[in-house]
């Protein structure tokens, strides 16, 4: 029987849990703190479960504008108060649009924190929108959707993205939309937008740094515990269809100097018990180090690459395993039977037990320094929470990636990789006249 190894077997200390206090309010909102008294701040981090999946077909794009314009003005509070107030206690706030998730966070002085929390939960319950401000916000998506066109990186991901999930599925469409869609919104596809999406059910809050749990509690039932908003329907997600065949498009930009490859493949859910397996297997492919084995192959000995890495993006649903690689013209055909090669490898003969210790251990000691911040434990309480992993889930960690055997990693590159079933995508100054 394998030997599935502890914490302990690399000679590192079990962590002593962020072991954050969970409360449900009544009307549904989800609220985790964390008490740390290191520096006299409170990281907030508001993240709705309303991201870029639930724009409606031929409206892509709607979440991102919202997000892009939430905060200039409320039903109390006009953009030119938000900012001042804001730069008065020296505060920058953030909004992230995921698949999933649409966020805003900031740090503020803990003296800061019941006021800044009001200003925040009036930003997400009650924006304004004004003409004016959406106006201005759609001239900077599509010069950004622009600077994404002419941007070869950008068109190989999101047209991988694309082939992987087609047929409308949320995660094969461009977040930020384009230039027809969004230029077609109206501030009453954004109200919309935001009453059918943002409800109470959706939120969670968490707050990190130094601030009394209860004090915390009491704040938060303050600020949101009057909303009442119904919950919204689920965002529906087709099945995830895995790749029967190879399949290969090329995106000619001959005035660029470098070819971007974006080679992928669908894989799993995060909640599979495989993920583990999936993300060590992947550490050690493309991660480790400088890049694991395509790095070192590919970039370090061949001198082909001016980067190159592989990702794994387990998701709600089918996530991708996808490899991006920037390369001379010359070099495109090269890298891309280097990457069937070192895929093959690892398929053929499995990765080797140091290999998968190295990464297991550089992947367990990095969990401490992923939780040196507030800002930082607020966001992994996040990923925490929206996934279901539990509370003592930070805890729990090492000895889940411990638990993976050679045999179980080794299964997950079968399970995931197979050239003759990704799809490649190279963008870039380059003719389809290589191999297929």
């Amino acid at each position: 029987m394998p030997h599935r190894l502890q914490t302990s077997d690399f000679g590192l200390s079990r962590p002593r849990g962020l072991n954050p206090e969970r409360t449900v309010l009544e009307n549904g909102v989800t609220l985790l703190v964390k008490q740390t008294q290191a520096t006299p701040s409170v990281a907030i981090s508001l993240a709705m479960r309303a991201g870029s999946a639930c724009d409606q077909d031929g409206a892509q794009g709607t979440t991102w504008l919202l997000s892009r314009v939430i905060d200039r003005g409320t039903s109390t509070r006009s953009a030119a108060v938000i900012a001042e107030d804001l730069d008065s206690r020296g505060i920058t706030v953030s909004v992230t649009l995921t698949r999933h998730s649409f966020t805003v966070v900031c740090t503020c002085l803990t003296d800061d924190f019941e006021p800044v929390l009001s200003l925040l939960g009036d930003i997400l319950m009650a924006p304004s929108l004004p003409e004016e401000e959406i106006a201005i916000r759609k001239r900077e998506v599509v010069t950004a959707i622009r600077q994404d066109e002419d941007n070869p990186a950008v068109r190989a991901i999101e047209s991988l993205m694309a082939l992987l999930y087609p047929g409308g599925h949320p995660y094969g469409r461009r977040t930020k939309g384009s230039i027809e869609f969004v230029e077609a919104l109206t501030r009453a596809d954004l109200v919309r937008q935001h009453a059918t999406r943002f409800a109470p059910s959706e939120l969670t809050a968490v707050l990190v740094g130094d601030v009394d749990p209860t004090r915390a509690r009491d704040v938060a039932a303050a600020v949101f515990g009057g909303w009442r908003t119904p919950p919204p329907p689920p965002v529906p997600l087709p099945p995830v269809v895995r790749a029967t065949r190879r399949e290969r498009v090329v995106i000619p930009m001959m005035n660029k100097a470098q070819a971007d490859i974006a080679y992928g493949v669908t894989t799993i859910r995060r909640r599979d018990p495989a993920y583990y397996a999936f993300w060590l297997m992947n550490n050690v492919f493309g991660q480790y180090a400088l890049g694991g084995r395509l790095g070192d192959s590919i970039r370090e000995r061949q001198g082909m690459a001016y980067y190159v890495s592989s990702a794994l993006e387990a998701n709600v649903a089918e996530g991708p395993l996808f490899i991006r690689a920037g390369v001379s013209p010359a070099n495109v055909d090269r890298a891309i039977a280097s990457i069937d090669e070192e895929i093959t490898s690892l398929v053929r003969d499995g990765m080797t037990q140091k290999e998968l210790d190295d990464s297991r251990r550089y992947l367990i000691g990095s969990i401490p320094r992923a939780l040196e911040t507030n800002a930082a434990i607020a966001s992994f309480l996040q990923t925490e929470e929206f996934f279901g992993l539990g509370l003592d889930y930070d805890a729990r960690l090492p000895d889940l990636l411990g638990a993976v055997t050679l045999d179980e990693a080794n299964a997950a590159a079968r399970r995931a990789l197979d050239p003759d079933r990704a799809t490649v995508v190279i963008a870039g100054p380059y003719g389809d006249h290589g191999i297929g």
